[in-house]
This record gives structure tokens, sequence and C-alpha cells, in this order.
């Protein structure tokens, strides 16, 4: 097994081990990120209806012209999804880092979401 295999592996095995525990609800719903090479992605997610609330990008207008590094992109990905998080009616949320270790953009992206005002 190639050391990319593993890595992928690793990653998934993390990410079905917390599904079991995390559920997003209406009142609750789940942010989770999805982090590329190029960008970084976000979703607030109510798993009980199996509906996405709100979601933003990296690839998105406002943040994409901004001439910053990824992770202060990753950061402003926060603010714009707490912003249309408040839009929905949403306070507090379950972090879902999907696997992820928490650094980095990961961790940037949700300072951000939580000084647009989300709980978590």
């Amino acid at each position: 097994m190639a050391i990319k295999d593993k890595r992928k592996f690793r990653r998934l095995r993390i990410k079905l081990g917390v599904r079991r525990s995390i559920v997003g609800t209406l009142e609750r719903p789940r942010l989770t990120i999805f982090r590329s090479n190029k960008g970084i992605y976000a979703q607030l997610i109510n798993d009980s209806d199996g509906v996405t609330l709100a979601a933003a990008s990296s690839t998105g207008k406002g943040i994409a012209e901004a001439k910053v590094n990824k992770i202060e992109q990753a950061k402003l990905v926060g603010n714009l999804l707490a912003e249309k998080a408040k839009e929905v009616g949403v306070e507090s949320v379950v972090f879902d880092r999907n696997g992820y270790l928490y650094h980095g953009r990961v961790k940037s992206l949700a300072d951000g979401a939580r000084e647009g005002g989300l709980k978590f």
C-alpha cells in the first residue's frame, strides 16, 4: 500500500468514527469542511432532513479575488459561513473536522466562524 493510500485510509477511518457520534439537527446543524489543495469548503448540514442549510467556499466571488494566503482565505470562509448562518437563523453548530487534523486551515476556518458569531 502506498503512503498516499495510507493517508486516505487513515482520514476515512477517523471521519467515519467521528460521524458515528456527531449528528446535525435543525437547531444545531453540523459544520463540515472539505479541504483540497487549492481551496476550502464549508457547509451547515441538517442530518435529520438531509438538507444543506448554508455553504461557503474559497472559490466564491469575494474570497477568490482577495490576495491572501490559504490560512487567511480559510478565515474569510469561516466569517462568510457565519454570516450566512445568521441569515438562516443558526447560532450554534456541531463542528465536524472531517478527519483532518485541527491546525492550519481547519483551525483558521473554525476561528473565523467563531469570530463571525457561531458557537461550538
